[in-house]
């Protein structure tokens, strides 16, 4: 059968087909083989599982083992049939379409199971190409190692195989030797000896085995990175070092340069010295010529130190007496410029003097008139104060007459009854109402306006008194 698998379920089908029988931990590694090979175990278990259960065409044996259901749905007969006789995969759309055109079948799309029913039933397999074929068609022998038919024929007998007849069901799917077989079944555990010569398989020790070798190929791989690791930090150290070696050789050999040099600057060095000799034998003669000369300059610098010494005292005398000169001059300019700030004040003195003479007779003749001014307010006020006593006094009178009067006429309502109420009440009004008018007149006598002027012709009389002492 040409072509590749198209899906996971197909994966698994061709596999339980195969082994009939296997778990999810037996299933993985032929799974991880054929797809899906960049995925870790784990996830590739929760993938074979989802799908286990998401199709019903696996199920569950007594030992929890999965196993693959080839009765199949009957609406996939037709199908299954058709599959058979052309012994070929099939493509289900063009089934379809050849029925329709032919005519031979009306009802053909109704005889062929949708595509999804197909892929429940554990009969058929998809192909990449888009099509479908049967499960049982050619086993793939060859995808599969010596190890998985060991299992797979040690698994169709469970009661166990000598080597030889394990040999011989072996053989009818693919060649091999007798050696090749007894080395695989001494080489793996779970190939265990029943009896004398008789082996049989165990799937449960196989699974601990396996996750064995995967813990023990993660710990050589992690090993192998770490040895990987310290190898490429020795090669770096190697490098430093040799880089290293490489410089202290070049520093040698500017080492030896450097001393070649030096033995010719010590050559040239020791010409220099000579050479200096030499010359210092002849600096040493013109120093003696000069300190000679030095001396006879030294007496003639003392005296001419001591001629500009006595100059330049002469010349700070000189200076002295300048300076002198100028602050006298100094002092005169000042003193003139004092005289006249001072005569400039007391002219300004003078005017002020003036000035104050010129208001204090202003202000004595303001206070002449004030005090005739206030003199004839008091004499007015007392006017007006023995006027309002005389009034008054004639107001009493006037009021004593009246009061008088309205005795009499008390005396003579008491006679007349009919009218007494009335004269009573009005005479009382009348009563009430003088007696307002005296109070009235005695708050006027009493009033702040009288006594201001009282206490302004007190204070006239002081100030007048104050003046003449």
């Amino acid at each position: 059968m040409a072509g590749e698998l198209y899906s996971l379920n197909d994966v698994l089908k061709k596999t339980l087909f195969f082994f009939e029988t296997l778990n999810v931990a037996e299933l993985t590694p032929y799974v991880q083989q054929k797809m899906i090979q960049d995925y870790e175990p784990a996830k590739i278990e929760n993938k074979i599982i989802l799908c286990l259960r998401q199709h019903s065409c696996f199920f569950r044996d007594q030992k929890n083992s999965w196993r693959l259901n080839l009765e199949g749905r009957r609406e996939n007969d037709a199908f299954y049939a058709l599959l058979l006789k052309r012994q070929q995969p099939l493509n289900l759309k063009e089934v379809m379409r050849g029925g329709n055109a032919k005519g031979k079948n009306k009802n053909f799309k109704r005889i062929i199971a949708e595509e999804g029913s197909l892929i429940s039933d554990g009969r058929f397999i998809q192909l990449q190409n888009g099509h479908w074929g049967l499960t049982e068609w050619e086993v793939e022998a060859a995808l599969y190692s010596l190890k998985d038919m060991v299992i797979k024929s040690l698994k169709l007998y469970p009661a166990g195989l000598s080597a030889q007849q394990i040999f011989e069901v072996v053989s009818v799917w693919r060649q091999t030797r007798l050696k090749d077989v007894e080395d695989m079944l001494h080489k793996f555990p779970y190939f265990q000896k029943v009896a004398d010569g008789i082996w049989s398989y165990n799937p449960t020790l196989r699974v601990v085995y396996e996750k064995m070798m995967k813990k023990f190929l993660n710990v050589l791989i992690r090993q192998k990175a770490s040895w990987s690791r310290y190898r490429d930090q020795m090669q770096k150290r190697e490098s430093v070092l040799k880089e290293r070696l490489d410089e202290i050789a070049l520093a040698h050999k500017e080492a030896a340069a450097a001393l070649a040099l030096r033995a010719e600057e010590i050559g040239r060095h020791e010409q220099m010295v000579t050479q200096m000799a030499e010359k210092d034998l002849l600096l040493n003669l013109r120093k003696k010529e000069i300190f000679r000369y030095r001396g006879h300059i030294n007496k003639l610098e003392a005296k001419a130190n001591s001629i500009l010494y006595q100059c330049r005292l002469w010349v700070k005398k000189a200076r002295e007496k300048e300076a002198e000169k100028y602050q006298h001059k100094e002092a005169l300019v000042q003193a003139q410029g004092n005289i006249e700030a001072l005569q400039a004040r007391l002219q300004q003195y003078q005017e002020r003097d003036r000035e104050n003479k010129t208001r204090l007779a202003e202000l004595k003749e303001r206070h002449t008139t004030k005090v005739a001014e206030l003199q004839t307010e008091i004499i007015e006020l007392r006017q007006r104060l023995e006027r309002s006593k005389e009034m008054i006094s004639k107001k009493e009178t006037v009021l004593q007459e009246e009061i008088d009067t309205l005795n009499n006429n008390l005396q003579e309502a008491l006679r007349n009854e009919e009218d007494l109420g009335h004269s009573l009440r009005f005479l009382q009004q009348d009563l009430i109402n003088s007696r307002e008018e005296y109070r009235r007149l005695q708050r006027e006598l009493r009033s702040p306006l009288i006594k201001l002027v009282l206490k302004l012709y007190a204070a006239k009389n002081w100030f007048i008194k104050y003046i003449l002492m």
